[in-house]
């Protein structure tokens, strides 16, 4: 395991000879982010799909090993990954993909969104990077991509890991009735937003250095249009009976985990997932939000290496 209790101390050295160099708060977040690529044994990289840049995440050194791919959620992008791929990367190829509108890879407003049309994306991507048979693991928005990709292309999936995932929402969240209302926490218009998106979508908040969040909120504010066509797109996707259809044909094993605390998507969702789909079983974190793989790193790999090496195999919060 790569990542350590010295990153926050780490951190802060870094931003105080920044600042004692006069880099700005830019070149200090940049800083961070290659040490923390660098911790969980990562290099960024990019591949052409379709005329378009993808830019993704891959192990620094590779291993004849299963590979995991990683499709963070909406508004998000490929670093939300970093500290659970640190527990991962001695053991298995991991790619953490930005997809497409998101991160660093391209966003274009006349392109469609819905998650079946990510779906085929994500599809053109694996092909682009000749991955075969994956470990898919998606987190919200990407929660549901890789639950309807498991369905449609069910040879390339050996295991899905669902965290918190979108997709069906028949139990109403705290973030229904904010929209309902014309609100959006998840996207985020001018400064200030950012802390209260945080606020609202994790429960564990993990330290970040004000320079990092001050950039942090710099780019979610220069993706605001390209946030807002993405939600329209997606947002009533969990009220699509298609999609519960679909996901009955999933063959793979497939793990839901979901916070207790999601403010996001109600957790009482994941019961109707583990109802629809075959070989499925779930595990509710207390004390956890909307982003396990951010919240609690350590024990979300722990839960997904076992379910990985042993699938039939019943997983549990405390899985070691």
């Amino acid at each position: 395991m790569r990542y350590t209790r010295t990153v926050p101390l780490l951190a802060i050295l870094l931003i105080a000879a920044g600042l004692l160099s006069g880099c700005s708060r830019q070149e200090i977040y940049e800083a961070a982010m290659r040490y923390e690529r660098s911790s969980a044994g990562l290099v960024p990289d990019t591949i052409s799909v379709d005329g378009r840049k993808i830019a993704y995440l891959h192990n620094e050194d590779m291993h004849d090993g299963d590979t995991i791919v990683m499709l963070h959620g909406f508004a998000a992008d490929k670093e939300n990954w970093l500290r659970m791929a640190a527990e991962l990367t001695d053991q298995y190829n991991v790619y953490a993909i930005d997809l497409p509108g998101h991160g660093a890879s391209n966003k274009d407003l006349d392109r469609a969104y819905g998650i079946s049309d990510q779906v085929g994306y994500v599809n053109d991507i694996l092909d682009a990077l000749q991955l075969s048979q994956v470990h898919m693991v998606g987190n919200s928005m990407g929660g549901a991509i890789t639950a309807l990709y498991a369905a449609t292309y069910p040879d390339r999936i050996k295991t899905a890991t669902l965290l918190d995932p979108a997709g069906i929402f028949e139990y109403d969240s705290e973030l229904v009735g904010l929209v309902l209302k014309g609100e959006n926490p998840l996207v985020v218009s001018k400064p200030g937003d950012f802390e209260k998106l945080v606020d609202f979508a994790l429960e564990k908040k993990p330290f970040v250095p004000w320079p990092i969040y001050s950039v942090m909120e710099q780019k979610a504010i220069a993706n605001h249009a390209i946030n807002q066509h993405i939600f329209l797109e997606i947002r009533d996707s969990g009220y699509q009976p298609e999609f519960r259809d679909s996901i009955e044909n999933i063959r793979a094993p497939v793990l839901i985990v979901w916070g207790k605390q999601d403010r996001v998507i109600n957790y009482r969702n994941a019961d109707v997932f583990s109802a629809r789909i075959p070989h499925s079983q779930k595990v509710i974190l207390d004390g956890v939000g909307h982003a396990p793989m951010i919240e609690v790193p350590e024990q979300t790999a722990t839960m997904l290496r076992r379910f990985i090496e042993q699938p039939d195999t019943i997983i549990t919060a405390d899985a070691d």
